[in-house]
């Protein structure tokens, strides 16, 4: 074919995709092959979600479209158009029980009410507070996923038993096995958001 216009052509050239990522309108030209993941980490510079297995079974690139918990390495950048997506680095600015965005947050360095020690040290989402407060890391690859699951779980159901955590994050790979302080983690966030409501 000498016309320029090959299937694989046509397939790699850019085209506009719009969404909201992290209450942030975005408009960019990409590729149709383009993985949400890549789109996020690549156009956005957006670390937070973890390419893993590129196959969405290791949960290192869990991020939320439309409040859902989702794989980003296997949605189509240009399958998400029109939709919300929060990241780890957006989680921060949603309502932790309500998944909705918050009109105001505690200034910068300020206490946050569901409190700990970490939620004192910047803006950050209870989940992510209680993951630092309860050591719940070891090299930190898999908590980007740990954390959006999590909060997606307390979203829906503040008051999960262990044995509702250990499923829902049973999706999410942990390699350094600190899977008993990540289950302890999650716990600690969903009593501080209970004492806080």
């Amino acid at each position: 074919m000498t016309d320029g216009c090959s299937a694989e052509r046509m397939a790699s050239a850019a085209s506009p995709v719009c969404l909201t990522v992290n209450g942030e309108p975005q408009a960019l030209a990409v590729p149709h092959e383009t993985s949400l993941l890549q789109l996020l980490r690549n156009d956005l510079g957006l670390n937070g979600p973890k390419y893993g297995c590129g196959l969405g079974q290791c949960g290192a690139c869990t991020v939320w479209v439309d409040g859902v918990a989702a794989r980003s390495c296997v949605i189509p950048a240009h399958g998400v158009a029109g939709r919300s997506i929060t990241t780890l680095e957006g989680l921060a600015n949603i309502a932790p029980t309500l998944g909705t965005l918050v009109s105001s947050l505690p200034p910068e360095g300020a206490a946050a009410p569901w409190g700990g020690p970490a939620a004192r040290r910047g803006r950050w989402h209870p989940v992510q507070a209680a993951f630092e407060d309860a050591q719940a890391a070891q090299c930190g690859y898999c908590l980007n996923g740990m954390v959006m699951q999590a909060a997606a779980l307390l979203a829906r159901e503040p008051h999960p038993s262990e044995e509702r955590i250990r499923a829902e994050l049973s999706g999410n790979l942990c390699r350094c096995g600190t899977h008993i302080e990540i289950v302890r983690a999650v716990q600690l966030a969903a009593s501080r958001l209970a004492a806080s409501a």
